[in-house]
């Protein structure tokens, strides 16, 4: 099963081609690190130390997994630490928040036998941690052929993804074979992975670590110089609709439009795409508007202090601007995506709104909704959702006292439901003092031998 699934892997990279040749000739989105994927990766020397190897595949796993490798920075600072990712907005945020903790940060490789085995000789790691349950089925097996232990933390696995692993029960219960350990967000998930052929013995329920969220003092100071650049002031609400994709510009501004045209106190709108491929394509749509506009990637103006629309063109700049918002959407909601992120505007205390796809985050959507910590939007059409976004705006710029209900409630349920990375440390530790007691070992028979 494993050559069949290489097999259809290497048909399934034969036909994609043209796509990865397109966009790195267009936006350098595979271009960066393709060699690294196929496991040529750069020089890379431990120091004799034993390796995590930790795995994020773009940038919200990246964002969660902060406060856990620091944790593992500061309660096993004899390990080096290398982080991977998958996509190249993951890479560029995780070389900027780990810069200072990891000694290695590269992209993940493709999942054929030769090019895992290939970045496991060059990077040698002891421990590997896949976050949110991804399942690469070569890189599973080889990582544990290799002697490292592997584990999965902040596990999710969707209905959909359960569905689909269905299908192939028994090659399932051989992959997972090889897993040691999977830390689950919730007992759902914890259920499925099991049905799926996980013994019992190594799964457990540890929370969601994207409740632990924490700002760091350069986030603070970022968004001090934020504010400042873009004189961000109570008076003129800041609205941020966060990481969007496609048509969801379209009818952000649409509703902007419609809000600022009834509004007394002349709100602004910041725009946070997605994808930074699409940066330009949604200037494009800004300057249709007829609003004065600025792009953060530009050089600072007096246009800053005034602009209406303000596109935040930047990676990993977004949980800074949260603090300076007064209403937040986030997007991926009103497209059959699944939603992004709420947990990092909950945790600036900030007036959350939705659409009605948020699938990826379906259990935190419901607690919030349940504690009047977020407004979720009806499914609707057409013109009908920037009306509908808009009324659920202007109404929270009259209504003060439920913008800020609303964000302290957002901001308990955060608190209330931390505490998962200490979990994950503590089921991790066994592993961890395996190995330091392993490299005593070692060390202690070299002596006696003379070596």
């Amino acid at each position: 099963m494993f050559f069949l699934y290489s097999i259809l892997l290497t048909i399934g990279f034969i036909l994609l081609l043209p796509k990865f040749v397109f966009d790195a000739v267009i936006n350098g989105k595979y271009a960066a690190g393709f060699g690294q994927r196929f496991g040529y990766l750069p020089k890379f020397d431990s120091r004799g130390r034993p390796v995590v190897w930790i795995h994020c595949v773009s940038v919200g796993e990246t964002n969660a997994a902060r406060p856990l490798i620091q944790r593992i920075h500061e309660e096993y600072p004899n390990f080096a630490i290398v982080v991977s990712t998958t996509t190249l907005t993951g890479q560029k945020l995780a070389k900027s928040v780990f810069a200072d903790i990891a000694d290695l940060v590269f992209y993940f490789p493709f999942d054929w036998k030769s090019t895992v085995r290939r970045s496991l000789r060059k990077i040698n790691p002891a421990i590997v941690l896949l976050t949110e349950t991804e399942i690469w089925f070569n890189f599973i097996r080889e990582t544990s052929r290799s002697g490292a232990r592997i584990a999965i933390v902040n596990g999710r696995l969707s209905e959909r993804s359960f569905s689909r692993f269905s299908y192939i029960p028994r090659f399932m219960h051989r992959v997972f074979s090889y897993i040691d350990l999977a830390l689950m967000r919730e007992n759902a998930d914890a259920n499925r992975i099991m049905s799926l052929g996980l013994r019992g013995s190594k799964v457990r329920v540890t929370g969601n670590i994207k409740f632990d969220h924490q700002i760091a003092k350069a986030e603070s100071d970022l968004t001090e110089d934020l504010r400042r650049r873009f004189d961000i002031k109570s008076d003129a609400p800041l609205i941020i609709a966060a990481s969007t994709h496609s048509s969801e510009e379209t009818w952000v501004l649409d509703a902007f439009k419609r809000v600022w045209d009834s509004s007394e106190n002349m709100p602004r709108l910041m725009i946070v795409p997605r994808h930074p491929e699409r940066f330009g394509e949604v200037t494009g749509l800004i300057k249709k508007t007829g609003f004065s506009w600025v792009r953060r990637s530009e050089e600072p103006s007096r246009r800053d202090k005034t602009a209406d629309v303000i596109l935040l063109d930047s990676i990993g700049e977004l949980r800074s601007a949260y603090p300076l918002a007064e209403i937040v959407f986030v997007g991926g909601s009103m497209i059959p995506h699944g939603g992004q992120s709420i947990y990092e505007p909950a945790a600036s205390g900030r007036a959350i709104i939705t659409g009605p796809y948020t699938t990826n985050f379906e259990a935190a959507v419901r607690e919030f909704l349940q504690r009047d910590a977020l407004i979720q939007i009806d499914q609707v059409t057409g013109v009908d959702v920037a009306e509908k976004l808009a009324a659920e705006i202007s109404d929270l710029l009259v209504d003060k006292e439920k913008r800020q209900r609303m964000g302290t409630n957002a901001l308990a349920a955060m608190n209330e439901n931390s505490g998962a990375v200490s979990k994950t440390v503590e089921h991790l530790s066994h592993y961890f003092e395996e190995i330091i007691r392993r490299d005593a070992n070692t060390v202690n028979a070299n002596k006696a031998r003379g070596v």
